[in-house]
């Protein structure tokens, strides 16, 4: 992994906000870019990659190429963009999930197919999520605690939507753990069909990001609550799950990576892209409305907080008993 100084970073940012030097004299980039999401289109993550990194290539003067690669639980994207050649062209988008499933594997008996630490470039965190549990608006339950209620008076009998296993589960399941509750997730591959099933009856509720924000303002699902630490500015009446006796919270920060080995210059280039194009009022504008907060990091902060993340991560599958499949 690359280790960048902060007097390093601090000398990169004075080059902010024009790379154009670097692109005079025939350096990075000279052709499009690779960022892989690991999610379905139409989702939150989606729109929100597809607009800054189309904000970013207006910066580095070449095209962004977004490709989705979803399923296993986010991490194909990861997965194929450290097989890639260290050049700078190929990045991913970095969900929680990158951390958590070689985690899962060892906890599952299985030897990991990637090492979070070691594999990755950290280049810059971006954004993080506001999430919550939605149901359709002719559900019965009119609040979250009603909804525990009913879940605890018919055990395995209720069954909730994720945009993927192991990912917007964790909150459910401490909950659960918690009240008492026998409801089972079922997993999707992605926002878009999680939501889906929501609408089509097939689920009971969605545990899902705030790709539902807009159908909660047009009345197509209702939100109970959300996992943030604080109620999410489009939804004041919507409270957070520690407001009601569950002090949990699930923002899942992520960023963007390169393959482990790109160099220096070539990571500050795209970092510097991406630092113009995160507080751009056109990408400030795709945040407001999924109700996603800026968690910018340098290179050097994203890396420490990889090695936090993966602690943590490495601790939600030990205390909550995950496996793979499970």
């Amino acid at each position: 992994m690359i280790q960048l100084t902060r007097r390093t970073l601090l000398g990169a940012s004075l080059a902010v906000p024009s790379l154009a030097p670097s692109l005079a004299q025939g350096r990075f980039p000279d052709k499009p870019l690779r960022v892989f999401v690991p999610w379905t289109p139409g989702g939150a993550t989606d729109i929100q990659m597809r607009t800054v990194c189309d904000i970013a290539s207006r910066h580095l003067g070449q095209p962004i190429v977004v490709e989705n690669k979803p399923g296993a639980s986010g991490t194909l994207g990861p997965q194929a963009m450290r097989d890639s050649r260290p050049d700078g062209y190929t990045l991913s988008q970095m969900p929680l999930g990158t951390f958590r499933m070689p985690a899962l594997m060892r906890a599952s008996g299985m030897t990991p197919t990637y090492d979070p630490l070691t594999d990755f470039t950290w280049i810059i965190r971006l954004v993080g999520y506001m999430g919550g549990v939605v149901v359709r608006p002719d559900a019965p339950w009119r609040t979250m605690q009603e909804l525990i209620d009913h879940t605890r008076a018919n055990p395995g009998r209720v069954f909730f939507g994720t945009p993927g296993a192991n990912t917007t589960d964790i909150v459910p399941r401490r909950v659960a753990r918690q009240a008492g509750l026998d409801w089972t997730p079922v997993a999707f591959r992605g926002a878009a069909p999680n939501l889906q099933a929501l609408l089509g009856r097939q689920i009971d509720f969605s545990a899902e990001t705030s790709a539902w924000s807009d159908m909660a303002l047009e009345g197509r699902v209702r939100p109970l609550a959300v996992w943030t630490s604080a109620r999410a500015a489009r939804f004041p009446d919507v409270p957070t799950f520690r407001e009601i006796g569950y002090d949990y919270t699930a923002e899942s920060s992520y960023g963007i990576a390169a393959p482990r080995g790109t160099p220096t210059e070539i990571v500050l280039a795209i970092h510097d892209a991406f630092k113009l194009a995160v507080n751009d009022p056109q990408h400030l504008a795709v945040l407001a409305r999924f109700d996603m907060p800026v968690r910018y990091l340098d290179p050097e902060g994203y890396a420490d907080d990889s090695r936090l993340m993966n602690e943590q991560e490495i601790e939600t599958v030990r205390e909550l008993g995950l496996r793979l499949g499970g």
